[in-house]
């Protein structure tokens, strides 16, 4: 998955551990960039016959899908990037592109003869000639985490989930545990470096900035929430707050709290009710509600509320609630404490609070959401600008009660709310390609399953749920008072299929909402072979 690890979560919020950081000066920048350091890798290519395909066949968390193309490609530097794409294009073969390999959807596989693999193109350094931190497209957010805060004591506010890599998350938007208090990642998208496709069939490097004279300031603007492969092969991101004056690293981009202090719901579903649930959730999303601005004192808040409970076996038990908050902000314990007393208030049984734990910050960004495991999965997302009603609270709660599955198989499907506005909700729409910029939540619902004979009964049960929820509009969350459509770093093709989406409102429209125009506008540029596309990619106008 891209920003939450479907297990990971739970460990994230209680685990404890000592990792103290220090500030400092990062090592220099690799040769492409500052004309010394390592040579880079590759490339390397690996086809059908070498033992290093099946390896290459299976990275991923998603084992629904094993691409099998002609060959993997592994690039080390721009340069191999450009002749990978180039040989490609020249060969009329159909180009796809991985990083992390966190994929919702079979986008990287279907179709795929030739797979670009960035997961060995992935340093992290300052640039001083862009006065901005370099960040190669094959990186995961663990290694920006890290190497961020141990270098120069900052950091960007990605998922959650270590394991995602950059390449795609960026693009789609990118949140976290510290996007309420301090933005999504594209908010800090100085410039992107990006091998397109001309339309004679050249291949090239470009680099667009958001400098507003920038020639190519539409291809930045396009990767600041379009989502991956829809224009080129991105290799490189370069961050930097733009609000940051001067030239010294360390006040480039934010500083993450010193430490946090984490709290965690047990709810057990032996006590909890209908009555109860819906209470329940209904105290969470006014809480949100509540608290949705940038100025609220729970600004620093992380929090979900997880159904059932991402733990082996947690379905036949229960459900959590969590809640983060930055440590050092005053009160920070009355205020953890005045959140779990506002959640579960008017429930009279059921829930247990664990007291709150403190953990150095670059620690919990270490152990969270920690997820190397494999799984065939299905997911959907959506955006809440207002909490659910208490009569989708009953249908959450039907749907996962009786979904009690038969000895032996999957749990029920999940449906997880994550908190969401803040900072995020200070951005205009149409600054960035990402529109949703005033919901209080984020949900994802997800179902997986480890027998691929289940595959079909899985999907079903997540679909239904989904399509209850939004039974209002069609089965979707259109864009109105109470939803704001979905997150495009979640893909899920359902929001094509008129079988699932009866609405008639588009797919485009619920991930991207007026936005899309000007994004079929920079497609029409920048790829106008259309050698970049997907399921759900920009179409060309």
């Amino acid at each position: 998955m891209n920003d939450v690890s479907r297990r990971g979560f739970l460990a994230g919020a209680a685990a404890v551990g000592g990792l103290a950081a220090t500030g400092g000066v990062a090592a220099a920048a690799p040769a492409e960039a500052a004309g010394g350091g390592h040579p880079p890798l590759g490339p390397v290519t690996v086809r059908p016959g070498d033992p290093r395909y099946e390896d290459l066949r299976i990275k991923g968390i998603n084992v629904r899908f094993r691409p099998s193309p002609e060959a993997f490609q592994l690039v080390g530097s721009t340069e191999q990037v450009v002749r990978a794409v180039q040989e490609a294009v020249r060969a009329g073969k159909r180009i796809t592109v991985r990083g992390g390999g966190h994929s919702c959807e079979d986008f990287v596989g279907d179709g795929a003869q030739v797979i670009i693999d960035l997961s060995q193109f992935h340093d992290v350094y300052f640039d001083p000639r862009r006065n901005a931190f370099a960040i190669e497209a094959g990186a995961t957010l663990r290694e920006v985490y890290k190497t961020l805060y141990l270098g120069w004591g900052v950091t960007v506010p990605g998922g959650e989930c270590g394991e995602v890599g950059v390449g795609g998350h960026i693009q789609g938007g990118g949140y976290g545990p510290q996007s309420r208090k301090l933005g999504v990642m594209v908010d800090y998208l100085h410039a992107v470096e990006v091998v397109v496709v001309d339309k004679d069939g050249t291949a090239r490097a470009v680099v667009a900035t958001r400098e507003p004279h920038d020639p190519n300031r539409d291809l930045w603007w396009a990767h600041t929430g379009g989502g991956g492969g829809n224009f080129g092969v991105v290799t490189r991101y370069w961050m930097r707050d733009p609000k940051a004056k001067g030239n010294d690293p360390t006040k480039l981009l934010p500083k993450p709290a010193p430490a946090v202090l984490t709290g965690v719901a047990l709810c057990g579903w032996a006590e909890i009710d209908e009555t109860r649930f819906v209470r329940l959730m209904r105290n969470y999303g006014e809480f949100m509600e509540q608290h949705k601005g940038a100025d609220s004192p729970y600004a620093s808040l992380w929090s979900a509320f997880l159904v059932p409970c991402p733990t082996e076996g947690a379905h036949q038990g229960g459900f959590i609630f969590t809640g983060q908050l930055d440590a050092t902000v005053p009160n920070a314990d009355k205020l953890l404490a005045d959140y779990f007393a506002a959640v579960t208030a008017g429930v009279d049984k059921g829930v247990h609070v664990l007291p709150p734990e403190r953990r150095t910050w670059l620690t919990s960004a270490l152990s969270s959401g920690t997820n190397q495991e494999s799984g065939r999965y299905k997911q959907k997302s959506a955006y809440l600008r207002k909490r659910y009603t208490d009569e989708q609270a009953r249908i959450a709660y039907r749907h996962i009660t009786k979904a009690k599955a038969p000895e032996g198989t999957s749990p029920p499907p999940m449906l997880w709310l994550l908190s969401f506005g803040g900072k995020v909700n200070t951005v205009a729409p149409e600054a960035t390609a990402m529109p949703q910029r005033d919901s209080i939540l984020k949900a994802t619902f997800i179902t997986y399953w480890p027998d691929p004979a289940q595959e079909a009964l899985e999907i079903r049960r997540v679909r239904e749920l989904f399509r209850d929820l939004y039974a209002d509009t069609g089965g979707v969350p259109v864009p109105n008072a109470a939803n704001d459509g979905c997150y495009i770093n979640y893909p899920d093709i359902d929001m094509a299929d008129p079988a699932w989406n009866t609405s008639g409102v588009p797919w485009h429209e619920l991930f991207y909402k007026g936005n899309y125009p000007r994004l079929q506008q920079v497609k029409a540029k920048w790829d106008p072979r259309n050698v970049f596309h997907h399921a759900l990619s920009i179409r060309l106008p």
